[in-house]
Parts: structure tokens; C-alpha cells; sequence
């Protein structure tokens, strides 16, 4: 056989072991998984009557904001984050079209404001206000990193390249959090740090929601609690959109 003719056969056999894989029609078994990791299984084949489990390992890439008393969209575009979610996928139905998500889950998050927060450290309390004239920094920023337990409810067509609808809650704990100012004082670059506020909120309650098709998903969340206790500090409720993808 010539090389033209074996690789003539050679795709033959390859469009065919795609097609057959389709996820149409009820007779069908399908091994596959959404994401990058598709065909791991674990040390064992899997079983033909297994449950298919999706989206175990999720990553949301994010534009953090906030509420309250100031209105979304008014922070930089550079106010970019990232949650992980390391998750189980507990199936409820057959076919795996109602699932239960558990699992733990870090999230980073950034916000460039460019303005300022006045701490008073003997009433204990926070206040956002924009920077005037005499503020000599040209770039201010909050970050901070926290873990939590997600829990979610999962719908999904049954097949593998499925639309899928996840609503979920998270309790957390904020570990630490970075006020940052950058100057150019005499040309040169000065960074001013200072961590943590007086009357920081640590634990975390919010809800989230993640709209897609297979692995990939818009996603939202909204924290219910402020992110200062103090009730005369600035009423702030984080705010994340952005987007998802589920590598196995």
C-alpha cells in the first residue's frame, strides 16, 4: 500500500472514532468528560453503567467590584481575579441531569480603584472616598485571598456537550487583606502598603451562579455581608462576573 493510501486509511479510522462518540440517542455509551482530562478515569477503567461526573476542577476568572454605597462599573478594568474549585460531583438523577457540587474552593481578589480609604483606627472604622487634588498617588488597589466550602445544585442535559445551569452559596474566611498605593515621587516609583483594616468582615457569605454549555460557563456572585463590620465605614458588597472553565 502507498503512504498517499495508508494515510487515506489511517483517517478513515479516525473520523470514525470520533463519530461514534457523538452523545446522540439513548442507546449510545459515552467515556468522555468535558475539559482537558477527558479520558482519565483513575487507576481502573471505568465502569459502562458509571455515572458521568463534570465539572470537579473549575476555574473562574473574574472582574471583582463592589455595592452598596458606591455603584458598579466605576473601578479600573484591571480589577481582574481568580477563584479555584476543587469539587465533587455527587449525581442525583440518572443520567447525571441533577448533581450536588461540594467542595472547597481559594479565591483571589483584586480591585484597582484608584482612590482612597480613610482608617480611623480609634473609632475602628473605614471610609471609601475618591482622591482630591493633594493625593500625590496615581494608582491605589485592594487585594486580599480567602478560602471557602461551596455547595451547589447542579442541572445539565443529559448528554456530554450539555447546557448547564449551577446556583450555589459559599462560606468563607478572609485571610488576609492589602491596601496598596503606588506614587512617583522625584521619578521614582514608592509603594505604600498596609494590611488589613481595623473593622474587616474575615468570614464570608455569598451566592453564585454559572450559566453555560460542556466546559464552559458565564458566572456571578454577590457577598451578602459588607466588607466592614462598622456601621459608620462605607457599605461595600463584593461582586464578581466573569467566566469558567471546568477542566475535568
Amino acid at each position: 500500500m502507498t503512504r498517499v493510501g495508508l494515510l487515506i486509511v489511517m483517517c478513515f479510522i479516525g473520523l470514525s472514532s470520533f463519530s461514534q462518540y457523538d452523545g446522540q440517542g439513548g442507546g449510545e455509551v459515552s467515556r468522555f468528560r468535558p475539559g482537558t482530562m477527558w479520558f482519565f478515569t483513575g487507576l481502573r477503567p471505568a465502569k459502562q453503567e458509571k455515572q458521568s461526573k463534570y465539572d470537579r476542577l473549575i476555574f473562574d476568572v473574574t472582574y471583582n467590584d463592589w455595592i452598596g454605597d458606591e455603584d458598579l462599573f466605576q473601578n479600573s478594568w484591571a480589577s481582574i481575579g481568580l477563584n479555584t474549585n476543587l469539587m465533587f460531583d455527587i449525581p442525583l438523577t440518572k443520567g447525571s441531569t441533577v448533581a450536588f457540587g461540594a467542595g472547597i474552593a481559594h479565591q483571589y481578589t483584586n480591585i484597582r480603584h484608584d482612590n482612597r480609604f480613610i482608617i480611623n483606627e480609634l473609632t475602628r472604622s473605614s471610609v471609601y472616598e475618591p482622591k482630591d487634588s493633594s493625593d500625590l498617588f496615581y494608582k491605589s488597589i485592594i487585594s486580599g485571598n480567602s478560602f471557602s466550602i461551596p455547595l451547589e445544585l447542579r442541572f445539565r442535559k443529559e448528554n456530554w456537550r450539555h447546557f448547564k445551569f449551577h446556583v450555589g452559596a459559599k462560606v468563607g474566611y478572609q485571610v488576609n487583606t492589602l491596601s496598596k498605593r503606588v506614587y512617583k515621587i522625584d521619578g521614582q516609583k514608592e509603594v505604600y502598603k498596609r494590611y488589613g483594616f481595623p473593622d474587616e468582615n474575615k468570614w464570608i457569605y455569598s451566592a453564585h451562579v454559572r450559566l453555560g454549555i460542556r466546559n464552559w460557563a458565564l458566572y456571578a456572585s454577590y457577598n451578602f455581608n459588607t466588607l466592614f463590620s462598622n456601621s459608620s465605614s462605607t457599605k461595600l458588597n463584593a461582586v464578581q462576573m466573569g467566566l469558567s472553565v471546568s477542566l475535568f
